[in-house]
């Protein structure tokens, strides 16, 4: 017998191809609109000066002062820029730095956004937004904020390098792991998820090994756009807040800490989420990395690709365990698992050491 669920998917047009960027000016026409606000930080800057082209007088206007974890005073600035131009739309083209900031917009003003996704972090699929104040990242959900349309073009992420493409590929395997046991999981949602898992788990290893494989970025963000819609519709438990708390107080780098964190928060679940353990496991498998068990099989493959795999990489030391510790539990965050200060600590110790990941005692 199905267990109960609810099924609640927020509406978006996603088109996905190689080449697809060629195509925006045609799908701003579809959102009827002419006066648009560019979001494209640095690294992003040869694509958003396509876009540039493409749309000529549209663009009134750019933005390129993204920053990580979308600290408050970014936020401002953008919204300035938008209000100022008179802009009826924001294009975001980038990764989740980008594609914060242009939720920041349409979280203030209603603006639609048109995501030009060039990472896998996913989250031009999701309504969720974030936003960073002091050293608390404050996270929520707002239909506002979610994409339009999203363009996926693999072409666009062939430069992105190795290492990044990386961690970035573990962040999306973290919305995938942890939707499979949030509580807004639904039998549809289970499906992408463990197709999710596996369809990364399959392209990350190629992409690593040849950054130009187009089809390895194909299959790699086909996984990522599944991480995103997952992560829209299912929900987060304590992965993503250890993340968010690691990022906003500490200034953590996004992906990698998502990379170094997972496997660990993984193992923290297991005993307590049987299913989704087993899903994650049969879609590693599925992609030739078998292992005794989900937590131990995430590392290994973070392991392979160059992902960290330990806190100590990224940045993290022991004497911030207490108070990222303080933090997440403070935040009581929906988890399989009850979430508190013993188990914490014990859990950022365990991916401060990067240790391959056992049975949780």
């Amino acid at each position: 017998m199905v267990a109960p669920f609810v099924h609640d998917v927020p509406a978006s047009r996603v088109v996905f191809a190689n080449g697809s960027l060629a195509r925006v000016a045609d799908e701003l026409e579809r959102l009827n609109c002419r006066r648009t606000v560019l979001v494209a930080g640095g690294p992003e800057a040869v694509y958003a000066d396509i876009v540039a082209e493409l749309l000529g007088p549209t663009v009134v206007a750019r933005f390129s002062d993204v920053v990580m974890h979308v600290p408050i005073a970014v936020a401002q600035q953008v919204v300035d820029v938008a209000r100022t131009s008179e802009a009826d739309s924001v294009i975001a083209v980038g990764g989740g730095s980008s594609i914060g900031a242009a939720k920041a917009v349409a979280k203030e003003m209603g603006l639609p956004i048109l995501a030009i996704p060039t990472t896998y972090a996913g989250s031009e699929m999701t309504p969720i937004w974030g936003l960073t104040e002091g050293n608390r990242k404050t996270t929520g959900r707002d239909p506002k904020v979610l994409p339009r349309t999203v363009l996926y073009d693999p072409e666009l992420t062939v430069s992105l390098p190795p290492a990044i493409s990386a961690a970035s590929g573990m962040n999306a395997l973290a919305h995938l792991v942890e939707g499979l046991y949030a509580p807004g999981l639904s039998p549809i949602s289970a499906l992408q998820a463990e197709e999710g898992v596996r369809a990364l788990a399959s392209a990350l290893p190629r992409v690593v090994e040849d950054p130009a494989d187009l089809s390895a970025r194909g299959d790699a963000l086909y996984g990522a756009w599944l991480a995103g819609w997952t992560l829209g519709t299912t929900g987060m438990g304590v992965h993503h807040k250890i993340c968010h708390t690691l990022g906003g107080a500490f200034d953590l780098p996004h992906a990698p800490t998502h990379s170094a964190v997972l496997p660990y928060a993984t193992a923290f679940n297991e005993a307590a989420a049987p299913e989704a353990m087993a899903a994650i496991t049969r879609a590693l498998a599925a992609a030739g990395m078998s292992d005794e068990s989900a937590a131990a099989g995430l590392w290994r493959l973070a392991d392979r690709i160059g992902a960290p795999t330990s806190l100590k990489e990224v940045g993290f030391t022991p004497s911030m365990v207490d108070e990222a510790a303080e933090i997440v539990v403070a935040a009581q965050p929906i988890n399989p698992r009850p979430v508190d200060l013993d188990g914490t600590r014990a859990l950022l110790l365990a991916a401060y050491d990067g240790t391959k990941p056992g049975a949780w005692e």
